[in-house]
C-alpha cells in the first residue's frame, strides 16, 4: 500500500491551489482593464458569496442536516440533491438580488458590472473551494511524506478521526490528474456564476424581466443537483464534469441572449454602448 504522496501529485496539487487564486485575479484584471468595469461589484460579489453561501447557508445546513429530517436527507441521494441544490439557488441568487437592489444600484448604469460581480462571486468561491482546499492538501501531503501524519490524528477521535484518516488515505491513493479535473470544475462553476449574475442583474433592473430571478434559482438548482446525483451514483469524475460543462455552456448561451437583449434596449434608451 502506498504510504506517501507522489511528487507529481504534489506538483499538481500546488498548481490547482494556485489556479484557485489565479482565476479571480485574472477575471478582475480582464474586466477592469479590457471592459472598464467598476471595482466595487467584484468585491460585493466576494462579500455576497461569503455571507450568503459560506455563513448563512452553512448555518442552515448545520441545523437541518443534524436533525432527524437531515439524517433522512443525507441517506437519500435524490433528497440530498433536491435540498442542496435548492438551498444553494435560494441563498446565492437572493444574495445577488439584494446586492443589485442596494449597494450596487448606482452601478447598474453599466451592464458590464454584472460580469464583474459574477467574477467576484464565482472567483471567491474558486479561491475557497479550490485554492484553500489545495493548500491544505499540500500541507497534509508534506506531513505524510515527512512521516509526521500522526500529528494530524493524535488529538482526534470518533467521526473527526475517521474523516481525517480518510482524507490522508485519499491523498496517498489519488490520481495526480484529479487536481486537473478540479481546475476544470472551477472554470465551469465560474462560468455558471457569471451567467447567473447576468440573469439576476437584468431581473433587478427591469421588472418586466423579474422572471429571470426564479430562472436563475432553477438553473443553479439543476447544476448543483445534477452534480450531487451523478457523484452519489459514483459516475466517473470526467463524465460528471462533461455533464456540468454542457450545463455551463447552456447557461452561458442563455445569459448571452438575455445580455444582448438588454444591451440593445440600453442603447436604444440611453445611448449606452458599454
Amino acid at each position: 500500500m502506498t504510504e506517501s504522496v507522489s511528487a507529481l501529485s504534489m506538483v499538481l496539487i500546488a498548481a490547482a491551489g494556485l489556479a484557485g487564486f489565479a482565476i479571480p485575479v485574472a477575471l478582475f484584471i480582464y474586466f477592469r482593464k479590457e471592459r472598464h468595469a467598476d471595482i466595487l461589484p467584484f468585491f460585493v460579489g466576494c462579500g455576497v458569496m461569503l455571507l450568503f453561501a459560506l455563513i448563512l447557508e452553512s448555518a442552515v445546513h448545520r441545523v437541518v442536516l443534524q436533525s432527524s429530517a437531515g439524517s433522512m436527507i443525507r441517506q437519500n441521494v435524490w433528497l440530498y440533491a433536491l435540498y442542496g441544490g435548492l438551498m444553494a439557488g435560494l441563498f446565492e441568487e437572493t444574495g445577488r438580488w439584494i446586492a443589485f437592489k442596494t449597494v450596487l444600484r448606482k452601478n447598474q448604469d453599466r451592464d458590464v458590472n454584472a460580469l464583474m460581480y459574477g467574477a467576484g462571486h464565482g472567483g471567491f468561491e474558486a479561491a475557497v473551494v479550490l485554492g484553500v482546499t489545495m493548500i491544505g492538501n499540500l500541507v497534509f501531503a508534506v506531513l505524510i511524506n515527512s512521516g509526521n501524519a500522526a500529528s494530524l490524528t493524535s488529538s482526534l477521535s470518533g467521526p473527526a478521526l475517521t474523516q481525517m484518516e480518510g482524507l490522508l488515505e485519499g491523498l496517498k491513493t489519488m490520481s495526480p490528474y484529479t487536481c486537473l479535473i478540479g481546475i476544470i470544475e472551477r472554470i465551469f462553476a465560474v462560468t455558471v456564476q457569471i451567467s447567473l449574475s447576468v440573469l439576476v442583474w437584468f431581473a433587478a433592473k427591469d421588472r418586466n424581466r423579474l422572471y429571470l430571478y426564479p430562472a436563475a434559482i432553477l438553473i443553479h438548482f439543476l447544476v448543483d443537483g445534477a452534480a450531487v446525483v451523478l457523484t452519489g451514483f459514483q459516475v466517473p469524475s470526467l463524465a460528471v464534469e462533461a455533464v456540468i460543462g454542457v450545463m455551463a455552456v447552456l447557461s452561458a448561451a442563455y445569459a448571452k441572449r438575455i445580455w444582448n437583449q438588454g444591451r440593445i434596449e440600453s442603447v436604444l434608451e440611453n445611448g449606452d454602448f458599454m
